[in-house]
């Protein structure tokens, strides 16, 4: 990396519970984010998303613990894909028996809202870098910004 010297490595140490922000910036051998930032960036609207620049949607969302028939009172984290094929969003999520077609965007838009709504859930966008680095996952207005 261009702003090191040679054999300096970056790395950010856990301060309160922002360890995602540190990973972050571990990855990247440099502070970009902060909490300020993340923040900002964790209140954009699944509006401001330009859906067609998303390669994928990867969510963390809260699942159910069973055993059997039986739905325990437990709590667990589980990652599931969201991706456009053939024109139409399908939910690929592994627990599933087949994909299910979620539909077009504006369906899209609202199964990520609904999922987003959940206690403490998460999404990763899947971009292409050239997208990543113009900012063309986001909205005009939200480029702007």
């Amino acid at each position: 990396m261009s702003h090191m010297s040679e054999g300096e490595v970056f790395h950010e140490k856990q301060r309160l519970e922002l360890c995602a922000i540190h990973a972050l910036n571990n990855v990247l051998q440099e502070k970009v984010f902060t909490k300020e930032t993340a923040d900002e960036i964790c209140k954009r609207s699944v509006q401001c998303l330009c859906a067609d620049q998303v390669q994928g949607f990867i969510l963390n969302v809260p699942s159910r613990v069973s055993l059997g028939m039986v739905s325990l009172p437990l709590r667990r984290r589980h990652w599931l894909a969201v991706k456009q094929v053939s024109g139409s969003y399908y939910n690929l999520d592994s627990k599933l028996k087949n994909p299910i077609c979620i539909g077009g965007e504006a369906e899209l838009r609202t199964f990520l809202s609904e999922q987003l709504s959940q206690d403490v859930s998460e999404m990763l966008l899947v971009v292409q870098r050239e997208v990543e680095e113009d900012g063309s996952w986001l909205t005009t207005d939200e480029r702007k910004k």
